[in-house]
């Protein structure tokens, strides 16, 4: 089992990052400035020191971090693979992957020739300004002496340290959007299935900055758990979203399976797995149910933090799993419906300050809820696991119950063995271990 770096977490959220997040950033791949390729930043006069800087704000060896230990440094070699080629293939692509815009979009900074730079390399794979943006008007001014954040932002340096931007971000290759989406056909074809937490994510990510006093001072702070939060909340409106355009008005003969729960129907035939739950709704035995696991993480979170949205929510949930077995128009109702509850929670968060209590808690029901046989989808069960995790390990208590996570974690390990009744039995002993 993996287990993530520690980091600094502390329960605030400054008003510096609640400004940010009010504000629209267009994704580094769609901006407007000219990208100038991994080589402007690699030098060891900038961020290719060999190791870590001890007077400056910065580490300076973001470079050597980001070529031996970022796997978004390979992006663009994964296309190269026998796994790639084959996907390519069995999709009918008129070029091999490396050359199609639809795995570039992901796999590289794909942005526009037009905005490339002279050292910019298509095969540098998810680089620098695909996620801090392009570089043309904040490369040379953010060395400056006394330069300050809020001025490189004005020079459309993208803000990765606001949580919401982050989680556009993120999203919008790991979950996809209405111009960049990994459909079903996709991972039929064999892409592996995509999975996101952000917080996890974050953590487990090989950090090229320490948030020190000095790093707040600049930039603010996401606790972890409002990091967590943060990412259930925009994977659950960007899933939203895409469910109008994709479920809504396309009347395909088959809707775009990718927003369904891929466990309801790939899984063994010999094990029974449907069993209705409390919060699932009306949804008959033998029916592809929509994927909601976003929402029923928040769900969790509502229920301990703002407990009057938990009951609206929840019935929400319901709704919105009944509504996609009936027709167009409920479905479109029962989306809309849940984006007004999605948005009032977005306002709260904006401005929300959580404490390790509250995190304690919510990590007690997800436990409690996985012990009751709530959590009989495998999707479910994955990213309550690793919420479970992340959340222990912000507690500094992961030495503590570091075996418990492993029973819970075995149950996962296999995907294609995963087992409804064992997850629940394990969740029960594991719930059992906590204080």
């Amino acid at each position: 089992m993996m287990v993530w770096p520690k980091k600094h977490s502390a329960f605030i959220a400054s008003a510096f990052s609640l400004l940010l997040a009010g504000a629209a950033y267009a994704l580094p791949q769609y901006d407007e400035e000219e990208h100038l390729g991994v080589a402007t930043c690699a030098s060891s006069v900038c961020h290719g020191k060999q190791t870590a800087a001890t007077n400056s704000n910065v580490m300076l060896n973001e470079y050597k971090i980001w070529i031996t230990e970022d796997r978004h440094a390979n992006a663009y070699k994964t296309l190269l693979s026998a796994e790639s080629r084959r996907i390519a293939t069995n999709m009918g692509l008129p070029a091999p992957a490396h050359k199609s815009q639809i795995c570039l979009d992901c796999h590289t900074d794909n942005v526009p020739k037009e905005k490339r730079g002279e050292e910019f390399r298509i095969d540098d794979g998810v680089g620098c300004e695909s996620c801090h943006g392009g570089a043309e008007l904040w490369l040379e001014s953010h060395t400056e002496e006394g330069i300050t954040h809020a001025a490189n932002l004005k020079n459309k340096m993208y803000p990765t340290e606001d949580g919401f931007a982050r989680a556009k971000l993120c999203l919008s290759c790991h979950l996809g959007t209405k111009n960049k989406l990994v459909t079903h056909e996709i991972m039929g074809a064999g892409h592996p299935r995509l999975f996101f937490e952000m917080e996890s994510f974050t953590a487990n990510q090989p950090a090229h900055y320490n948030v020190d006093p000095d790093y707040i001072k600049r930039k603010g702070e996401f606790s972890g758990f409002t990091m967590w939060a943060v990412g259930q909340l925009a994977s659950a409106k960007a899933s939203v979203e895409l469910m109008k355009i994709y479920l809504v008005k396309d009347h395909s003969m088959f809707p775009e399976l990718v927003f369904y729960d891929c466990h309801s129907c790939h899984h063994s035939m010999s094990e029974k797995r449907w069993n209705a739950t409390p919060s699932t709704g009306k949804v008959a035995p033998g029916s592809v149910r929509l994927n909601l696991v976003n929402l029923i993480m928040l769900r969790e979170f509502t229920s301990v933090v703002y407990p009057k949205m938990q009951a609206t929510l929840s019935a929400g949930i319901k709704t919105l799993n009944e509504a996609s077995q009936k027709n167009h128009a409920e479905l479109a109702a029962a989306l809309t419906e849940i984006s007004l509850v999605i948005a009032d929670l977005e306002a709260k968060l904006r401005g929300g300050v959580y404490s390790k209590t509250q995190m304690a808690k919510v990590r007690t029901r997800l436990l409690s809820q996985a012990a009751k046989g709530e959590y009989r989808d495998y999707i479910v069960a994955e990213q309550a696991f690793y919420t479970i995790e992340g959340f222990t390990i912000n507690l500094k208590q992961f030495d503590r119950y570091q075996n418990q996570l492993d029973k819970l974690y075995t149950i996962l390990k296999a995907e294609d063995a995963f087992s409804p009744s064992k997850f629940k039995t394990v969740a029960r002993q594991v719930k059992s271990g906590f204080e």
